[in-house]
């Protein structure tokens, strides 16, 4: 589950207050007589009108290629990977240092920099409305995670916001690994980028690779099973995995991997308390590497994750629990699951 807090975000929109956004009417009424102006995508410009029809079934037309873009963050990143750049972004962006302030990229902000694009929004529930308008966008794109519900979009705001620009969105979860990689080249491809360059090629092709090292892998190691968690300080996620799509392809590729017994009404995970983290018996443990959840480090002072047989063998790797969806960044993770799974023990 993409959970930000790793209970699900979607039953809780309703309790997390995003702000108000006084006087905005007549801004947005405003808006669509605004000369669109700004960066361009930087993508090859396209000449006439513009349609893509998303994972929605929306069919979004504009009259030209869209220029100013703005992206939830780990869209926005693997945009870039494609060749198309955005103007604002909304989503875990950064990381600030408490002390120094100094702003450090979020691990879904891949190879964005960070300083050049505007942060509409950092944290879960954070999006400023007001700061949107000044970007004049032609397009808002986002991931999905269930259907026609928009990736941190709070849902206080989403009318007000959705009145501003178009939106596009493509799924992040119920679809496997390729075919999602595949619509992020296609929206890429609309929006005027070459997706066939030597190096986007050669990132497929690894990918592909990749992803035959792992079905190898997993055919010699069929004992070893492997977990997909997330912990929090007062209960440990187990994932399904056929949700999302990095761990839905690992099933496809022949990988062990644990499906819980009981999920919670999201349909995502199940909830184990600290005291019964133990319950599922696993060779290797995926664990959530996103800066709302906690890391290695902070689980040692957790005795019961200490003892699990994965965690004493040192066998615990991270997940990218929300990919960046490009050939790019995800053949790394595919790599990453072989040489476990290649040097995996039997342990549990």
């Amino acid at each position: 589950m993409p959970s930000n807090a790793r209970a699900t975000h979607l039953t809780r929109r309703g309790l997390l207050a995003a702000g108000g956004a006084l006087g905005l009417g007549a801004a947005l009424a405003a808006c669509g007589n605004e000369t669109k102006g700004g960066a361009s995508s930087g993508a090859g410009e396209k000449s006439g009108s513009w349609k893509f029809t998303d994972d929605r079934g929306t069919a979004v037309e504009t009259k030209s290629t869209p220029k100013n873009i703005v992206a939830f963050t780990g869209m926005a990143a693997a945009l870039k990977d494609f060749g198309v750049e955005v103007k604002g972004v909304f989503g875990p962006t950064y990381v600030e240092d408490p002390k120094t302030k100094e702003r450090k990229p979020d691990v879904q902000a891949g190879d964005l920099d960070i300083a050049k694009v505007k942060v509409i929004g950092n944290v879960w529930g954070e999006f400023k409305i007001e700061e949107y308008l000044k970007l004049n966008p032609d397009v808002l794109i986002t991931d999905m995670w269930e259907k026609n519900d928009l990736w941190y979009i709070p849902a206080e705001q989403k009318d007000k916001i959705l009145k501003v620009a178009p939106s596009v969105a493509l799924w992040a979860a119920d679809k496997s690994m390729p075919t999602v990689l595949q619509r992020h080249a296609d929206l890429a491809a609309s929006l005027g980028a070459d997706v066939k360059t030597k190096q986007i090629l050669d990132d497929k092709a690894r990918f592909e690779a990749a992803a035959e090292r792992v079905r190898q892998a997993a055919k010699g190691k069929k004992d070893i099973k492997v977990l997909i968690g997330s912990g929090s300080p007062d209960v440990f996620y187990v994932s399904t995995p056929v949700r999302p799509t990095d761990t839905l392809y690992f099933q496809e590729l022949g990988v062990n991997v644990i499906v819980p017994e009981k999920l919670d009404p999201s349909g995502w995970f199940e909830l184990l308390s600290w005291e019964n983290v133990d319950k599922y018996k696993a060779d290797i443990i995926l664990l959530d590497n996103r800066t709302s959840a906690l890391q290695p480090e902070a689980l040692k002072a957790k005795p019961t994750w200490a003892a699990l047989p994965a965690v004493k063998a040192g066998q615990v790797f991270p997940r990218v629990t929300e990919p960046i969806y490009s050939y790019a960044k995800c053949a790394p993770l595919l790599e990453d699951l072989a040489k476990a799974l290649e040097n995996a023990k039997k342990v549990a």
